[in-house]
């Protein structure tokens, strides 16, 4: 077991996206079935309100590519992205059941699965890449950007009204966009200067700097990870 897993922080971090995904989607669902157009504004708000606490990720896309980035460790990715899921589909529940037969805004193709799958991929590639240059703690020119595609909030509405077909398109085309964003960035942009086993040891302890400061106070640490987020 990890040493970040071992401390409460991690664990309010954790429902901080639970919690967060949970907000940000009901808002916006909420706001569709009214005849509305959610904004980013919603999920700005949102992630001023956690961002201290986990990062405000809010997005499988980006916890998967901040980890190639190797900026968190597997497990807190596993937990966030899992804590995402569960929070899209709580808030779906939520509001279907006092709106049920409403679209919820699910996700469809208008397009043929591979035009679908490119323009996902590459709308993926743009935001993760932003967010993973924003994080990099070597730069401190740039402190915002914004979010757009989410995994978690196709799954949400689709898994409650049955929607699922193609649906493999809204996860593996965000996903492999995150991922290749992550690789370029940190070996075609702004190569890092890690070899193999101290990437493998992010990826099962999280970064080094946090461990030893943890280590050494004997406390918990108080930085949550990357926040593509403005600080408060």
């Amino acid at each position: 077991m990890t040493v970040e897993v071992r401390t409460m922080l991690f664990w309010r971090a954790v429902a901080a996206e639970f919690v967060g995904m949970l907000l940000f989607i009901f808002a916006g669902l909420s706001t569709i079935v009214g005849g509305g157009q959610p904004g980013t504004a919603l999920e700005l708000k949102v992630s001023l309100s956690l961002g201290h606490v986990s990062g405000a990720h809010l997005n499988p896309a980006v916890t998967l590519g901040l980890m190639f980035s190797c900026q968190i460790s597997a497990v807190r990715c596993v937990c966030y992205i899992l804590a995402q899921m569960v929070g899209a589909v709580t808030a779906s529940v939520i509001v279907n059941s006092y709106k049920p037969g409403e679209a919820l805004g699910v996700n469809q193709l208008n397009v043929g699965v591979g035009a679908g799958f490119i323009i996902e991929f590459f709308a993926t590639l743009q935001l993760v890449l932003c967010v993973i240059a924003v994080t990099d703690q070597r730069r401190s020119d740039i402190s915002f950007t914004g979010c757009g595609i989410n995994p978690a909030r196709s799954f949400g509405p689709a898994l409650i009204q049955g929607k699922m077909k193609d649906h493999w398109v809204y996860w593996l085309a965000p996903l492999c966009g995150g991922m290749a964003a992550s690789l370029i960035y940190d070996f075609m942009i702004f190569p890092q200067a890690r070899n193999l086993r101290s990437r493998a040891s992010v990826l099962l302890n999280g970064p080094e700097d946090r461990n030893n400061l943890m280590e050494a106070s004997g406390e918990e640490d108080s930085r949550p990870g990357p926040s593509h987020w403005p600080k408060q």
